[in-house]
């Protein structure tokens, strides 16, 4: 069984930082891509960051790029990313999701469990 297990988030103050973990297991790690989305109240789903453990390949969306930085750990079968210069607009429920190939566009058929973000100003 595919599982995803994400640690990290919580509450910080507008240009904080944060770490966001996710380990994977039950499956081979670097034939997937791995990375997060996030979803705000009201709003819908969008994809922050992913990165191919395949090919070092790496996705960041447009709102996040360069304050989020993402790495992979493949030995540990683990996904980091680091969230600098946190914005308000950054509160969401963030969700570690792979992929069933190595491409990073998806499908991403596995999904984590949610973890909240709250950026005060």
């Amino acid at each position: 069984e595919v599982q995803l297990q994400a640690s990290g988030g919580g509450l910080v103050q507008a240009g904080g930082s944060l770490r966001f973990s996710c380990a994977a297991s039950g499956f081979t790690f670097d034939d997937h891509a791995i990375g997060w989305f996030r979803q705000a109240p009201g709003k819908e789903r969008e994809g922050v960051s992913c990165i191919s453990a395949n090919n070092g390949k790496i996705y960041y969306g447009d709102s996040v790029k360069g304050r989020f930085t993402i790495s992979s750990d493949n030995a540990k079968n683990t996904v980091y990313l680091q969230m600098n210069s946190l914005k308000p607009e950054d509160t969401a429920v963030y969700y570690c999701a792979a992929t069933s190939g190595t491409v990073i566009r998806g499908p991403f058929d596995y999904w984590g469990q949610g973890t909240q973000v709250t950026v005060s100003s």
